[in-house]
């Protein structure tokens, strides 16, 4: 079970201190489980993220498709033309944990698989940036669990049920929640941040180019890392989101619904229609089935 709204994690937050420590409050009321038990947990998914981000921007890896793959290695040696190389090592970041994925590797689905770069991504950055230690970018990860946790209640985490908004753009505001309390923001500062990240990607569509989780996804989660680090900067700087972050989420999930069954993850619509997209289809499936026959 989680939070239901952000008003009633709010509430939790006030009592307990901060987003992460209600939100581990609540997972040990739930499971059992001892504080210290949650916090170990909590760290071993973030070394999980940290080793997928560093095998992105290490290795020579590609996807079995061949879409997708080194994008991260080549951004992150590339030196930054017009943005600052704090921001464009978060982007390289977002690149490379979405293309492990994409590459079979062990990640974080943070909220989804094809979502999981940008958590990774704007905390790693947010805490280089600030010289956080790693306990505190621990915790930060129960603030963005929280916040995905009031996703998933009031609307969806699935791009089959409410298209790419739901998976990369929950990441975002997940991760924008996160790293405003890691960067020692409030918790009502965290909500904004959440909020700005999500309304900014409100309607994005779930098209996979073949139906893989590779175009557009991996490049969609560096745009959802960039929404999130603009969304912390607006909220730390005071700026407030005037909708509140559970309408915002309600009208993610009414968008979600009303997005037709080709632009929810059904390769039907979008980029996945576009006559590059089915010059490169038919290959990949003919790539698959001759794997598949030369194994039996």
């Amino acid at each position: 079970m989680s939070y239901t709204s952000f008003e009633q994690l709010l509430a939790a937050a006030a009592l307990h201190g901060s987003l992460s420590e209600a939100a581990i409050v609540l997972e040990c009321e739930e499971t059992g489980a001892t504080r210290d038990e949650v916090v170990s947990r909590l760290s071993d998914s973030l070394a999980v993220m940290e080793a997928a981000v560093e095998r992105g921007l290490t290795e020579e890896l590609r996807s079995r498709s061949g879409l997708v793959g080194g994008d991260a290695r080549k951004l992150a040696r590339a030196k930054p033309r017009v943005s600052d190389p704090v921001f464009a090592a978060a982007l390289a970041r977002a690149l490379a944990g979405a293309e492990i994925n994409a590459c079979m590797g062990r990640v974080v689905a943070a909220p989804t698989g094809g979502a999981s770069g940008v958590l990774p991504a704007v905390l790693l950055t947010t805490a280089e940036r600030l010289s956080a230690p790693r306990d505190r970018t621990v915790l930060a990860l129960a603030a963005a669990g929280a916040v995905g946790g009031v996703i998933a209640a009031r609307a969806t985490l699935s791009g089959a049920a409410g298209g790419c908004q739901a998976e990369t753009g929950a990441a975002s505001a997940m991760a924008a929640a996160a790293a405003v309390e890691l960067a020692g923001g409030s918790p009502e500062q965290s909500g904004h941040a959440a909020a700005f990240a999500l309304q900014g990607l409100l309607g994005l569509v779930c098209d996979p180019v073949g139906g893989l989780v590779e175009v557009p996804c991996v490049a969609r989660n560096a745009t959802a890392t960039a929404v999130a680090l603009a969304a912390v900067e607006m909220a730390l700087a005071g700026l407030r989101f005037p909708v509140p972050l559970d309408e915002v989420v309600d009208a993610m999930g009414q968008v979600g619904r009303s997005l037709p069954p080709s632009l929810r993850e059904t390769a039907l619509g979008g980029l996945a229609a576009t006559p590059a997209a089915q010059r490169l289809a038919p290959r990949h499936d003919s790539g698959y089935r001759r794997d598949r026959d030369e194994g039996e």
